[in-house]
């Protein structure tokens, strides 16, 4: 291996020098980028590539990244926010589509790329691909399983219908429900085709989903997702999954009627019933009017007619019973024999009680002799003298004509019985038997003074 300090080896100067005759100005890398960068957009400012995706991708900012590739090439490319919104289908690995766009490079990785402004489809072909793959993606996830289907109410009060306001559809299906049944429709418009359609049809489905019962606008008991007839790049809003997503979510039962008779869409699959066209989603929402009436008056007739076979048939057997019965004398007769000879017997026991009744009468009657009554007279007569004389001998009225007073506090005239609460008292009343005498105590003596020893009353 050859030494790089080998002199032999070192034949160029060690600081970069311009060659004699060389006229090649020095670049920077930057400056050879943005070269570059001018030459391709120039040349390529408008192109049209047909690949199969990969590496499908969709950044938090909104813009898109993927790769577009064939069986011998690949290239990278972009697509800003503002087109990956307005495209009108979803994009995914396998699909095979044609962009519009221009090429750049990428000075930070020296690499070229294609910014992607339009996006579509390659054919039908394509297109069927895609949407056989979505079909089989949600159809894994169970949201056309026959056993999640609800079943449709019989008379709906309100119908919500998702469509167009301004399409035959909307006013085909106000025509059946009026021939038919009349009933509140609540429309919720919606662009049918095109870019935003998708969002607009699955937020009128959540919508009515989210509506309260009672609220301002009514509640629907049916959603009807109709759109007429139309090619499968028309009717492809209908398959897209945020529409399938919501059609399948729904608490609401939804009829879909999308397109003609043959055409079939994804929304067809998740909702509860699919109608061929909008007109027959009206006739499958409400019965007809007059087959109520006349299926109403079918069974008022019935009805009636079962009352009256029953009420005939009661009274067949309740004449057959009248005949079986006994007449109302053999019914009745030991009863009232009964009743006779309890009404005897009474007699009979109410004249005996008054019999034995006057005996006893007689046997006390006996026993009470006028002798017996005088004695019990006598002691009660002496027990009611004794008692008088005991009253008269303690009547006060008797002792103060025997020289007694009574003393009463004044005011109030509560008997005074003691000292103390006649010196407490100030006023004294003295009762005497001609009269009252007022006095006061003036002072409380020393010593009390003797008093004579009042004369014991004797009791008579």
């Amino acid at each position: 291996m050859a030494d790089p300090f080998d002199d032999d080896f070192n034949t160029g100067p060690l600081v970069a020098e311009p060659a004699p005759g060389s006229n090649a100005p020095e670049l920077s890398v930057s400056e050879l980028s943005n070269k570059l960068k001018r030459v391709v957009e120039g040349e390529f400012g408008h192109v049209r590539l047909r690949g199969e995706i990969s590496g499908y991708k969709r950044a938090a900012s909104g813009h898109v990244y993927l790769c577009l590739k064939d069986d011998k090439a690949v290239i990278d490319g972009v697509m800003w926010r503002g087109a990956a919104a307005a495209l009108p289908f979803a994009p995914a690995d396998g699909i095979e589509v044609i962009a519009t766009g221009k090429l750049t490079t990428y000075p930070g990785r020296s690499k070229y790329q294609i910014v992607v402004e339009r996006m579509e489809l390659a054919g039908e072909g394509a297109l069927m691909a895609l949407l056989e793959k979505l079909k089989a993606k949600l159809g894994a996830e169970g949201l056309f399983d026959p056993a999640h289907k609800k079943a449709l109410p019989y008379l709906p009060r309100v119908i919500g219908v998702v469509t167009s306001p301004t399409g035959a559809v909307i006013r085909d299906i106000l025509h059946r429900l009026e021939d038919r049944c009349p009933t509140h429709v609540v429309v919720w418009p919606v662009k049918v085709q095109g870019a935003g359609a998708a969002a607009e049809i699955a937020g009128a489905v959540r919508g009515f989903d989210a509506l309260a019962p009672g609220g301002a606008v009514p509640r629907p008991d049916l959603v009807i997702v109709a759109r007429g007839g139309g090619s499968i790049e028309d009717l492809w809003a209908f398959n897209e999954e945020e529409v399938v997503r919501a059609i399948a979510g729904c608490a609401i039962p939804i009829i879909s009627a999308v397109g003609h008779e043959t055409d079939t869409s994804l929304a067809d699959h998740a909702a509860d019933l699919r109608a061929p066209t909008p007109t027959a989603a009206a006739e499958i929402a409400v019965p007809v009017r007059a087959e109520l009436a006349s299926g109403i008056a079918a069974l008022g007739l019935r009805a009636e007619r079962c009352a009256r076979r029953y009420r005939e048939r009661g009274g067949e057997r309740l004449q057959a019973l009248v005949r079986v019965l006994p007449r109302r004398d053999a019914l009745l007769g030991p009863q009232r024999q009964k009743a006779d000879e309890l009404g005897a017997r009474l007699d009979l026991a109410l004249e005996r009680r008054a019999v034995r009744a006057r005996r006893d009468l007689d046997r006390i009657a006996g026993a009470l002799r006028p002798t017996m009554l005088a004695h019990r007279l006598d002691r009660a007569r002496a027990r009611l003298e004794t008692a008088g004389r005991l009253l008269v001998a303690a009547n006060p009225e008797n002792l103060l004509a025997r020289g007694y007073a009574w003393v009463a506090a004044r005011p109030g005239g509560a008997v005074v019985t003691a000292a103390g609460a006649a010196r407490g008292a100030g006023g004294l009343t003295l009762h005497f038997q001609d009269g009252t005498v007022d006095v006061r105590v003036e002072r409380a003596p020393a010593k009390p003074y003797p008093l004579a020893q009042p004369e014991q009353p004797s009791l008579l």
